[in-house]
């Protein structure tokens, strides 16, 4: 289980970090890699971090 501080990606809207507290949906993508979903807690819209 990821620490929830740990910083998983930036926003792609805002740019702000985002959290793995934030986290909605982890996945793995047809390439094998692994994939996320989250929340941004600044503008509250559901992203991909990069």
């Amino acid at each position: 289980m990821p620490d929830n501080t740990e910083t998983i990606g930036q926003c792609p809207n805002c740019g702000d970090p985002i959290t793995a507290a934030w986290t909605l949906v982890e996945y793995e993508k047809p390439d094998g890699t692994a994939g996320v979903w989250a929340e941004c807690p600044t503008c509250a819209d559901v992203v991909a971090p990069e």
